[in-house]
């Protein structure tokens, strides 16, 4: 549809390695393909210096491109949406992780999808097509299928891929998930897909390969998959 407009939202903290990288693609492929777009970096209070970098970023590509919208310390990934969203000026709202794991060469293909076939939510998928994961152990890789696995009997989503945070929503179907949602962290992504099918919004899926973090540490720890099975039992008792 003309007039179409995509505000891509990069929570950070401590990406000042990621961040010229991941803008640079951003900015390549959105040019490439012709759509209209900004790219709203929500900065927690990094302490290395990445909202300096953003600043220095926005130098480059200009104020229109590059919007900053910093908090004053880590409030996490819920709140940092929340916040994006107010400040968005799109119709539609694209979300991925500024650690590079997710390759914004995928996002054209969302945005395609999403016109073919008048979508609510376009979902990267690591499970389906040519998607996968690429620089996880088997551990990590066991753990990933199987809170996926577990998942998909328990809650039926209508889509491949949960845990994944590489997403487009338009903007009002976005902002009504986040007020429904309850969870915090890693289960927060799976919930708005379980709140979606309750909603009866309609998700497409774009295989993707997702590459595990170049620069820092992965936040994906053992008490995390301890919380993450505590929370989707708590979502299947309630939805």
């Amino acid at each position: 549809m003309a007039g179409d407009k995509y505000s891509i939202l990069l929570p950070t903290y401590n990406e000042k390695d990621n961040l010229p990288i991941i803008i640079w693609l951003i900015v390549k492929h959105m040019s490439l393909s012709g759509f209209d777009y900004e790219i709203i970096v929500i900065d927690d209070g990094s302490p290395d210096g990445t909202l300096e970098i953003a600043k220095d970023l926005q130098k480059v590509y200009g104020d229109k491109k590059i919007v900053l919208r910093p908090r004053e310390k880590k409030l996490g990934l819920g709140t940092a949406y929340i916040h994006g969203i107010k400040h968005a000026t799109g119709n539609f709202v694209l979300i991925l992780d500024a650690d590079l794991s997710h390759h914004p060469k995928y996002i054209p293909q969302f945005i395609e999808l999403q016109k073919r076939e008048n979508l609510d939510i376009v979902s990267g998928t690591r499970y389906r097509g040519d998607g996968g994961v690429y620089g996880w152990d088997f551990k990590r890789k066991l753990i990933s299928r199987g809170a996926n696995y577990l998942s998909q009997i328990l809650l039926r989503p209508g889509a491949s891929d949960l845990t994944g945070s590489f997403r487009l929503y338009r903007k009002d179907v976005l902002a009504k998930l986040i007020s429904q949602c309850v969870s915090k962290g890693y289960v927060f992504q799976m919930e708005m897909l379980v709140r979606a099918r309750q909603n009866n919004y309609t998700i497409g899926e774009v295989p993707i390969t997702f590459v595990d973090r170049v620069y820092g540490q992965s936040k994906l720890g053992g008490t995390e998959i301890f919380q993450f099975a505590k929370n989707l039992l708590y979502l299947f008792a309630t939805t």
